[in-house]
């Protein structure tokens, strides 16, 4: 089969914006919540395990109608987040998300309320549910009164999720303007990162400088929004439910440990110098006394090979068939239900997702395809967050989505398995280094840039409590870039405003953390299999298939992984310290 850059179908959520299917899901889902709210007499601590897994089957069907709905709005709206339409749809579902969610609140209420005998007791014959149990209840010290909890699931619908909107409306629209090749080009935000890959140094820094002139003239606004939306989560976790700092209130969403969180930023902090090293050795590579920051991700060969849309295609699923032939049949399934969204489009929502709605549906995957290697990688790691989903969908829509550390498992395990099959079919050994030199500037932007990420994220909520205005959150972040570095590069002064075009911290304070998780445990499950072959894929298999139904400490400590070991950490990091060796041996 050909594969062709294409928008992706919803037709298998609704048929369209104003089908009456849509308008009809409304009036289900309204049903649903007025039939679930009845149950609420039956809440008391003798209630029998039968009736409660029809009630948990009841919320689950309630959730996936509900569900449906919103990853509708968002798919339409990340297609074009220009189109007012979707703009409407998407607040008209936040706010009937939220006043639906509120009539069902008394349930993991009551839940979380339950003495621990009662809970117990229902928990050990809930089946796939437990775990979904079990982490509700690990909230019981932070859950308000209902009624409190009633008013923020209110004011998030206006608050939070409207400045994340209002700041993805603002952004996608911006166009940048580039000489390329002698003439002015306009393009979007996806168009112009291209450039940061380019060999001609002049169009590396000319496309950074574009990127933070644009981003910085609106800087006092969409700083405004950060801040907002910093003091919205202290407000909210800190304030309100008592976690002991922002991050911890990610962490338990996680369900990792805050010591596993202090001690992977920890480790990522003592290893930056690996990267020194690299970048040191990569301006050797390409002529230069000294790299500036806006030569990190430049080819060390001049080749600028390009991969048509199909060739890419037919790379990943071969790769991943290689290493499963299920795995291969997962992805592919994405493909055929035109699931993917691939083309470059004004409007369309830059950078990359997988969206795993539900269990029983294939999930839908976003990309910029520009035929860049890295973009090849990008469709390899978003199509492995599918597979995740797709090896997990035997379980209920309340179990199946990986916690955020575990979730990016599958994706970055994906890349690898594509930088293997594309250096065994490539015979330039210029494309070849140019790879493996590749395959570091992916490691640096995974796992130390996002854990300075994150380092910035504690500092800047911290900051903003006490008044910081947004020119001294650029100038910590300015900090925070220079310690990153350690002298091992030139960094122009328009860096201080590199935080203000990352999304994550918006729409997912300390997301960031996940990608340096999954990278490093990555690494360590790839040296496994390299050793072990055909017998470590069940173990990993069994990793992924596990879903959201385990705690991730569990699933991966039955993997023989220790998450509260630094030398674990240590580990990803060592593998690293090699590539670097064998590069500077030559």
């Amino acid at each position: 089969m050909t594969y062709t850059l294409s928008p992706w179908r919803l037709d298998d959520l609704f048929p369209g914006l104003a089908s009456p299917e849509l308008e009809s899901a409304f009036a289900e889902v309204e049903k649903k919540t007025s039939a679930f709210e009845n149950i609420r007499p039956e809440l008391k601590p003798d209630l029998g395990v039968g009736r409660f897994l029809e009630i948990l089957r009841e919320l689950e069907a309630l959730l996936r109608a509900t569900f449906h709905m919103y990853a509708y709005a968002i798919l339409l709206f990340s297609a074009d987040t220009q189109d007012q339409e979707a703009q409407t749809l998407l607040g008209r579902i936040q706010q009937f998300g939220a006043e639906m969610g509120n009539r069902n609140l008394f349930f993991s209420l009551w839940w979380k309320g339950l003495d621990e005998a009662n809970a117990s007791r229902l928990m050990e014959n809930s089946g796939d549910y437990h775990y979904y149990l079990e982490t509700m209840r690990h909230f019981k010290p932070h859950t308000l009164s209902e009624g409190e909890e009633k008013i923020v699931n209110l004011k998030n619908v206006t608050g939070a999720q409207a400045l994340n909107t209002l700041r993805d409306t603002l952004t996608n629209r911006y166009t940048f303007k580039v000489e390329v090749e002698g003439q002015v080009r306009e393009m979007t935000e996806d168009e112009l990162f291209a450039l940061l890959r380019q060999p001609e140094a002049d169009l590396r820094a000319r496309a950074y400088q574009e990127l933070f002139r644009v981003y910085s003239q609106d800087a006092p606004i969409i700083g405004q929004i950060y801040q907002s939306l910093l003091r919205d989560w202290h407000n909210e976790n800190v304030g309100l439910r008592h976690f002991s700092s922002p991050i911890a209130a990610r962490n338990l969403a996680n369900d990792i440990p805050d010591d596993v969180v202090d001690t992977l930023l920890e480790v990522a902090r003592k290893n930056a110098p690996i990267f020194h090293r690299f970048f040191r050795l990569k301006a050797r590579a390409l002529g230069m006394e000294r790299l500036r920051r806006y030569d990190i991700y430049a080819p060390v060969s001049a080749s600028s090979k390009q991969y048509a849309f199909n060739d890419a295609a037919q790379m990943v699923l071969e790769s991943f068939s290689q290493f499963d032939p299920n795995v291969g049949t997962l992805a592919r399934r994405v493909f055929d239900e035109s699931h993917l969204d691939s083309e470059v489009r004004k409007g369309k929502r830059s950078g990359a997702f997988c969206a795993g709605v539900d269990p029983l549906l294939t999930p839908w995957v976003l990309v910029n395809y520009q035929g860049r290697a890295e973009d090849v990688a990008t469709l390899a790691h978003e199509l492995g967050h599918a597979i995740h989903a797709m090896l997990a969908s035997h379980h209920s829509q309340l179990t199946f989505d990986a916690s955020l550390p575990l979730a990016e498992t599958a994706s970055t395990f994906g890349e690898m398995m594509l930088l293997d099959r594309l250096l065994a079919g490539e015979k330039d050994p210029a494309v070849r280094r140019d790879m493996l030199f590749r395959q570091l500037d992916d490691a640096y932007k995974t796992i130390v840039r996002q854990a300075y990420f994150a380092m910035f994220e504690r500092q800047a909520h911290e900051m903003v409590m006490k008044n910081a205005s947004v020119d001294d959150l650029a100038q910590a972040y300015w900090s925070n870039v220079q310690e990153q570095f350690g002298g091992s590069l030139e960094i122009a002064d328009e860096f201080k405003w590199e935080w203000i075009v990352i999304s994550h911290i918006y729409s997912t304070p300390f997301y960031v953390y996940a990608y340096a998780f999954g990278q490093l445990l990555v690494l360590a499950l790839y040296r496994q299999y390299k050793a072990e072959g055909e017998a470590f894929k069940p173990r990993y298999l069994k990793i992924l298939a596990a879903g959201g139904s385990e705690a991730p400490e569990k699933v991966l400590s039955e993997a023989g992984v220790d998450i509260h070991s630094a030398a674990f950490w240590q580990g990803g990091f060592d593998i690293l310290s090699g590539l670097v060796d064998q590069l500077e041996k030559g």
